[in-house]
């Protein structure tokens, strides 16, 4: 079951709410309408009537190639950041990775971290690649590795995840993996239930 994003109820639908999420944070990217319908979970009639009006709007910009209709976002407009921000608050990683680790037992904290931690702290650049993800605590391997899998699937990214203990996290190291990751942008997940 999907938790509900904060965001829904100022969008026209879950729907629309998805779709956008999809198109935006992933800027590099084309996508057919049947691809949209498919990746969305509805019909491509119900994605073309969605298309239309987000590209009416100047949020998407499409193009024909053959019988097919190809829809990207568009960058170039003043609606672009703040919207593919709002998206990416309430349908990209944070929150779908807030919900997956806040169940998996054994989680006692969690942090995003990496190119994804540092764009979501405004630093410039291009859309990452990947989200990387420091679980603190002692988690059932198989079942983080799957649950790795299972997020990569929902945020169409890569998601990477490093499990280290919480005595590995709390003390003082020289380990340069630890020391690179508190030294750069990391993006706390509020794993309390009811959060």
């Amino acid at each position: 079951m999907k938790v509900s994003p904060g965001l829904l109820p100022i969008l026209r639908s879950r729907m629309q709410g998805e779709l956008l999420a999809l198109v935006l944070l992933h800027p590099e990217r084309e996508y057919s309408i049947t691809e949209l319908a498919t990746d969305v979970g509805v019909t491509p009639t119900a994605v073309l009537r969605e298309v239309d009006r987000l590209t009416d709007a100047g949020i998407l910009t499409d193009r024909k190639v053959g019988r097919s209709r190809l829809v990207k976002a568009r960058t170039d407009t003043p609606l672009y950041r703040p919207l593919s921000e709002l998206m990416s608050v309430s349908f990209g990683p944070l929150p779908v990775l807030t919900d997956a680790l806040a169940g998996l037992e054994g989680v006692q904290q969690a942090y995003i971290y990496g190119s994804w931690a540092a764009r979501y702290n405004g630093e410039q650049g291009p859309p990452p690649h990947d989200v990387d993800v420091l679980v603190v605590g002692a988690p059932d391997a198989d079942a983080l590795f799957d649950l790795a899998e299972e997020v990569s699937r929902r945020v169409r990214r890569v998601v990477n995840v490093h499990r280290v203990s919480v005595e590995a996290w709390e003390t003082h190291t020289d380990d340069p993996f630890l020391t690179s990751v508190r030294e750069r942008p990391l993006v706390g997940l509020n794993l309390e239930p009811g959060a």
